[in-house]
């Protein structure tokens, strides 16, 4: 039987970059035909837009069926800061992925407790809403982000907060077991650089960098469901999986998606709440983390969940998007790989829409 077969999955926060990639991973039933995906989240717009597209409708004012509830995908609106909401779409998952969050820097640096709700409060429901109703879930698997890791900014302290309150879990509701995936900027998801610079370019510029030293580690939208199925696969209770994960300097990333064209870049300074560069292990974690393959693991700090095995290979230094920069060639093939290089077709279809 594979991982998925007749399991009822629960993403919160479906509908974002991440939920949407997953989704379809889903579909493609590479680890199994799951009986239910239920997307959780907060915003009927994107819910309908992805039902639509699910039905092969050509346009969103095509007809729906709206037997929502009889479908192998079920939509349902609620926030993950609602108990009762999270109570309601928990009661038949086996399955759990969290990727409900807020996560603009900027944002949660001027709204912090806004952050708090999501990304904290919003995981305490989710572990109340198993243990108070006894649930059958299986597995949980939060979505974290190297800016939990050392955070100096409120989205990182909440998101290191979310990893913290999911391994404690496993300690109060031993029969679910909590993971977390931890992972750096995803290529072309809405949170990242990339659209911002596609933009950017598009209008002739300038590009807008923070610092010509800046670095992040950049990850394919692929690879993050892949560091979930991963986890999913071999995390032990308590484990943070870190995918091993090329990084960049940033000045290259635009440098390579304008290719041949001239256009400008400014350097505004570092924002508030930001590094130079990211960090997925830190220092402190580097003892507790062991290789296995294409991914680190970080096992909990907590003694109920460790135990003793022989002949793991920990790592002996923090892991830096500083430490492991790919060339500007490299940089440009990778985006290459994925698309987001910016085409003069690109920068023609922008002048026709202005």
């Amino acid at each position: 039987m594979k991982l998925f077969d007749n399991k009822v999955i629960v993403i919160t926060g479906g509908t974002g970059s991440l939920g949407k990639v997953l989704t379809r991973r889903l579909l493609q039933r590479e680890l199994g035909s799951p009986k239910k995906i239920i997307i959780f989240s907060r915003d009927e717009a994107k819910q309908h837009a992805i039902r639509v597209e699910y039905q092969r409708k050509r346009n969103v004012t095509d007809e729906v069926i709206y037997d929502n509830f009889a479908r192998l995908i079920e939509f349902r609106i609620g926030d993950i800061r609602d108990y009762h909401a999270v109570c309601s779409v928990l009661r038949e998952a086996d399955i759990v992925v969290n990727a409900a969050a807020l996560k603009q820097v900027p944002s949660c640096e001027y709204f912090p407790f806004e952050a708090v709700k999501t990304n904290v409060l919003g995981t305490e429901n989710i572990i109340r809403a198993i243990g108070e109703n006894n649930l059958k879930v299986e597995t949980v698997v939060g979505v974290s982000t190297d800016k939990a890791c050392k955070p100096v900014n409120a989205m990182g302290i909440s998101k290191a907060m979310q990893e913290r309150i999911f391994t404690a879990a496993n300690v109060i509701i031993p029969k679910t077991r909590f993971i977390c995936v931890r992972y750096g900027n995803v290529l072309a998801s809405r949170g990242s650089v990339i659209p911002l610079f596609h933009e950017q370019i598009r209008c002739g510029g300038p590009i807008t960098i923070t610092t010509k030293e800046m670095t992040r580690f950049l990850l394919p939208l692929e690879s993050a469901v892949d560091t979930i199925f991963a986890a999913l696969k071999g995390a032990k209770p308590g484990e943070i999986f870190i995918p091993k994960i090329p990084a960049a300097r940033i000045e290259d990333v635009a440098k390579a998606m304008m290719g041949d064209q001239l256009i400008s870049i400014e350097y505004t300074g570092i924002r508030p709440g930001e590094k130079v560069h990211e960090i997925l292990v830190s220092e402190e974690e580097a003892w507790r983390t062991y290789d296995c393959g294409e991914y680190y693991a970080i096992r909990p700090m907590l003694p109920e969940l460790i135990k003793a095995e022989t002949g793991l290979r920990t790592l002996s230094k923090e892991y830096s998007s500083g430490d492991f920069l790919m060339t500007f060639e490299e940089t440009k093939e990778l985006l290459q790989k994925y698309n987001l290089m910016v085409t003069q077709d690109d920068k023609e279809d922008k002048e026709l829409l202005l």
